[in-house]
Order: structure tokens, then C-alpha cells, then sequence
């Protein structure tokens, strides 16, 4: 079983995501496909020694479970029974609304659904803060 990984653990790496983001806005595209930049992460080699930083390096090897969540049903199980190649599920989100990113169970992100060189993927639209889960709440 793998070690839990410390609320401060997550907090920062949410934190590296957005300023990843923010530079992503800010690059320049040279020999990438049209709509597609390249990810700039910062520079952490310079930052001094501090605990959240060692605990950071100790759990690089901590796998993470990551669910992107299209939308969701309810189905009788007698329904369920009756699936088959072919079928088709109605989910509960439309077609252009965001989609929920998870990490270990916790709604961390929005994004939208891409498809890029016949590829599904997505591109995070809005990171959800601790704040703005308590006042949906």
C-alpha cells in the first residue's frame, strides 16, 4: 500500500501546476503543431533547501491516481446486463462543458476535451481551489 501524501504535498504541487501554466501562456511556439505550445516548468534547482521541498523529492516515485470524469449516469442493473458493443450511455454533462480532473478522489481541476493527431486529451480550463470547493459546498 502506498504512503498518503500530505495535504501540503498536494497544495504545493498545485501550485507548480498553475505557475507551469501561467508559462505556458508565455512561451512561443517555434516547430509545434498549430494550437499546440510547449510546457515551461521553473527552475527548482536554485530554490533553497526547505522541508516541503525534501518532502517533495522523497515522494517523486509516489504514484498518483488521476480520473478525468466525463459525466455520470444512473442505470438499473437490469440495464447494465443489457450493454453491449455498440450501446450507448447517456451521460449528465453536455457536449462543451467542462470535465472534472481528479487526483486521489479530490476534484483538483476543469478542463475541456480535446482530440489532437486522433488523440483524446484534455486542457485544464480552471484549477479548483480549496475555497471555491467550500463555497459550492
Amino acid at each position: 500500500m502506498s504512503p498518503a501524501v500530505a495535504q501540503s504535498d498536494i497544495d504545493a504541487l498545485l501550485l507548480h501546476a498553475q505557475s507551469a501554466v501561467a508559462s505556458m501562456h508565455a512561451s512561443t511556439a517555434s516547430e509545434l503543431p498549430t494550437g499546440v505550445k510547449p510546457l515551461k516548468l521553473p527552475d527548482f534547482s536554485s530554490a533553497g533547501a526547505t522541508t516541503s521541498a525534501a518532502t517533495l523529492n522523497i515522494n517523486r516515485e509516489v504514484e498518483l491516481d488521476l480520473r478525468i470524469e466525463l459525466g455520470r449516469t444512473r442505470l438499473h442493473a437490469e440495464d447494465v446486463l443489457k450493454l453491449s458493443q455498440g450501446s450507448v450511455v447517456r451521460l449528465d454533462k453536455l457536449e462543451g462543458e467542462p470535465v472534472d480532473v481528479f487526483v486521489n478522489g479530490r476534484l483538483i481541476a476543469r478542463a475541456e476535451v480535446l482530440i489532437l493527431n486522433e488523440n483524446f486529451c484534455v486542457r485544464v480550463s480552471e484549477l479548483v481551489t480549496q475555497e471555491a470547493m467550500l463555497h459550492a459546498a
